[in-house]
């Protein structure tokens, strides 16, 4: 943790200083005032930003980030201690990415469904055991990264995110994967490392799907839809580590279809 924040601290001034390297040989004219304050308001929230993100051992979240609600667009606070995201966090309406890992959050409050620029939610390694369904209005939300947390149910009312990529919600207690998972746009799901023992056909729905990960969980062979395989776009199926052998896949109906798609997605990149 130690290395990791002095990296960025060094690059961070680096960067810092290019910037306003740039900044001493701009031309000086009185049309640039405008362009200037503006300039060194994008650089004092630069700045601010990474400072921030270099604190450790933060056991609330920063009162003085409230003071920059207009102009931050990320914020980092990871690998802290931070146990409550106050409802103030709906006042940063420019917000593009809140990450928040290693904390100790049980909650996350109504207000983040104020946070209509968001795009990135990265909140992996707390305590968060249920999402407030004001979570289903962030309309920008391309990634929502929920892994290592103490969440039984799968979330529901996800399919609202419109322009979602990726939904990671490996490292939980989740038991089944309900039918309204046909819902998400998402592009890539990882389930891996939960209890699930119950698998919706549904899944086999979700019109952008190509990664499912279910590594590592409590599936039988009877419990995976073969419409997974045979009428899906899922092109990477990974279910190691469950109560069957993955090579019996190959015994279910559609298989050959799956790996046509599979084959298909690794040629493109290689």
């Amino acid at each position: 943790m130690h290395h990791s924040g002095h990296w960025r601290t060094e690059n961070s001034f680096l960067l810092l200083f290019h910037r306003f390297g740039f900044l001493f040989h701009f031309p000086f004219s009185v049309s640039c005032f405008s362009f200037l304050f503006q300039f060194l308001v994008s650089c004092f929230c630069f700045l601010f930003q990474f400072l921030v993100s270099c604190f450790c051992f933060l056991f609330q979240f920063p009162e003085e980030l409230q003071r920059l609600t207009s102009n931050l667009r990320t914020v980092d606070l990871s690998n802290n201690r931070i146990e409550v995201l106050p409802v103030s966090i709906g006042n940063f309406l420019q917000l593009k990415s809140l990450t928040l890992n290693g904390n100790k959050l049980t909650s996350v409050p109504a207000d983040i469904g104020k946070l209509k620029k968001l795009e990135t939610l990265s909140l992996n390694g707390n305590r968060i055991q249920v999402l407030p369904p004001t979570l289903n209005q962030l309309k920008a939300l391309r990634t929502l990264s929920l892994a290592g947390n103490q969440i039984q149910e799968f979330p529901p009312g996800l399919g609202a995110l419109r322009h979602l990529d990726l939904l990671d919600l490996s490292r939980n207690h989740i038991q089944s994967v309900p039918a309204e998972v046909a819902e998400l746009q998402a592009i890539e799901i990882n389930l891996n490392q939960n209890q699930i023992s119950s698998l919706s056909v549904g899944v086999s729905r979700c019109p952008r799907l190509k990664v499912l990960r279910l590594e590592e969980n409590c599936l039988e062979l009877a419990s995976v839809p073969v419409s997974i395989l045979a009428d899906s776009q899922v092109s990477l199926f990974s279910v190691e580590g469950n109560l069957f052998e993955v090579k019996k896949l190959r015994d279910l109906e559609g298989y050959d279809k799956y790996m046509e798609r599979f084959t298909a997605t690794k040629k493109k990149f290689t």
